[in-house]
């Protein structure tokens, strides 16, 4: 048998026995509620806290998709870099905020906030649909590296796919939160194993950097594209700002984001994480480079999919079994945030659509047994949009991901600073934001992967009537009629003497810390 998938195999499987013995590690007396099975009992320490976020962040779609960017279209692919180092600082002055009031109440989900804060069940379902929308797609972009690595390693057919997340689904199940946070110790070190290994043996087998980044200057010189090349230019550079800064701001609104911090067990930890985070971008820019070191390796993509270059490359440059370490890094790597966000999303479903509008009298373990259940329709629906949709689209999804998920910023993020906004303004500026994100998107198209709509988030200002040939990153123009809207909404209910909704939160909240003696359940009520 091949050695490369002996290796694999071998580690995928040590891996998933540790999803299931995690419901084992640091157990708690009873997995039915959503604090224990869902948040891990909210007692993750610095450490764990640290590989679990890391691990929540820096998908297998990142170590495949990012220099697979870079392959493509070389300069415009490093936007990760500066939307990763500028997210930490604004997370580090909402997040904390959203964990102490979320110790307070209870809370679970962001929409949970949210309906405590502006008193609206309404204004919450439309947090949680964008929330389950928005991660969707982006369970499924985690099937893009395994299945990448599979057609690397000669695999072909859907069904090792679906046995793969089979797996997942049950130890999920099982476990909750505390498989991937345990699992997560491993994927992170063989990612950082991997990267580092290949960041210096690859290059010397490739005569240097000097080297590399000629033979990509080559590369985009003979197939001249706006856009491309190794350096940016003036068509692209606003878009490359206002995609870094729009995705920076949209990272943490993910619901699997908010999951893996309200798991910290205190404030101390989740500064300490923002504080040490950043060295995960340091990562990220040496994972970028292997789109520039394929280019200079020769390696072509597996048909039409961009995606196995990275896996492309590792099989020519490394001997066979360190080849397999470097498959299993990144298959491993697609488990964690895949389970994570399957654990949010169903969080999503129970806490604010099954309980408020189902079963309000729910207990905590049926809340558990739902979600439970809940996860496992999540991951069916991500292998449906693999199996269904066309991979290359698969880019195009994770992109609408940002634009959707920047829809909740005003009620989310803002809502933990202020009540200025009323929530109708809140509601009609969602409206409008998503409304006018997705039309723009239909309105992009992309010749290379013949999409005449939905073809990227690069939207041009030629369309806005203006004389250029700028684009601009959608989410960001989304995002500002959002606010628009919003602002004038809320000017227009407080004129029309609209009824605000109750606040259930108190300032003091915002910055309680662990073992507070103000904890208590949620109790909210109004409507809108």
């Amino acid at each position: 048998m091949n050695t490369e998938i002996v290796v694999f195999a071998v580690l995928f499987l040590v891996v998933s026995g540790m999803g299931f013995v995690a419901a084992r590690w640091r157990r708690a007396d009873d997995l039915a509620s959503l604090h224990e099975w869902g948040l891990g009992g909210r007692s993750f320490g610095s450490w764990i806290t640290w590989f679990l976020v890391g691990g929540d962040l820096y998908t297998a779609y990142t170590f495949v998709a990012v220099p697979a960017l870079l392959f493509g279209a070389g300069a415009t692919g490093f936007f990760a870099l500066p939307y990763t180092v500028v997210t930490y600082p604004l997370v580090f002055l909402v997040m904390i905020r959203l964990w102490s009031v979320s110790h307070v109440h209870g809370l679970v989900t962001p929409a949970d906030f949210v309906r405590a804060r502006f008193g609206s069940p309404t204004l919450a379902l439309l947090v949680a649909l964008t929330g389950i929308v928005a991660t969707m797609p982006y369970i499924a972009l985690q099937l893009v590296g395994i299945e990448a690595v599979l057609k690397t390693m000669g695999v072909r057919g859907d069904l090792p796919l679906i046995i793969a997340f089979a797996i997942l689904a049950a130890y999920t199940y099982q476990s909750g939160l505390r498989a991937p946070a345990l699992i997560a110790f491993v994927k992170d070190s063989l990612i950082y194993l991997v990267i580092l290994v290949a960041v210096i043996y690859i290059p010397s087998k490739l005569g240097g950097w000097g080297a590399i980044f000629d033979a990509a200057q080559a590369k985009f010189d003979a197939t001249p594209a706006p856009g491309d090349g190794i350096l940016l230019n003036s068509n692209n550079q606003l878009q490359y700002v206002t995609l870094a800064l729009g995705s920076a701001m949209a990272l943490f609104l993910y619901p699997h984001s908010v999951t893996g911090v309200l798991a910290a067990k205190n404030r101390d930890v989740i500064k300490r994480n923002m504080s040490a985070l950043p060295a995960y971008s340091l990562l990220l820019g040496l994972i970028a480079l292997l789109g520039y070191m394929a280019i200079a390796a020769g390696i072509k993509p597996i048909g039409t999919d961009v995606n196995t270059v990275v896996p492309q490359l590792f099989d020519v440059m490394f001997p066979d079994w360190f080849a397999g370490v470097a498959f299993a890094a990144v298959g491993i790597g697609a488990l964690v945030p895949a389970a994570i966000m399957s654990i949010a999303a169903a969080n999503l479903f129970t806490r604010n659509i099954y309980r408020e509008y189902i079963r309000p009298d729910a207990t905590d373990a049926q809340e558990a047994s739902v979600s439970k259940i809940a996860s496992l329709v999540v991951k069916v629906g991500a292998v449906l949009c693999i199996l269904l949709i066309d991979p290359q689209f698969s880019i195009d999804l994770q992109l609408i991901g940002g634009v959707i998920i920047l829809q909740t910023l005003p009620s989310v993020a803002l809502g933990l600073f202020g009540r200025w906004f009323h929530r109708g303004g809140l509601i009609a500026g969602w409206v409008a934001g998503m409304g006018s994100g997705l039309v723009m998107l239909y309105n992009i198209a992309n010749p290379a992967t013949k999409h005449a709509h939905f073809g990227g988030s690069a939207f041009p200002l030629e369309k806005l009537g203006l004389d250029t040939k700028m684009t601009i990153y959608a989410g960001f123009l989304a995002l500002a009629v959002n606010l628009v809207v919003a602002v004038l909404g809320t000017w227009l209910a407080r004129a029309i003497k609209m009824a605000e909704g109750p606040d259930a939160t108190r300032p003091e909240d915002y910055v309680a810390d662990r073992d507070d003696p103000r904890v208590h359940d949620l109790e909210v009520a109004g409507s809108s």
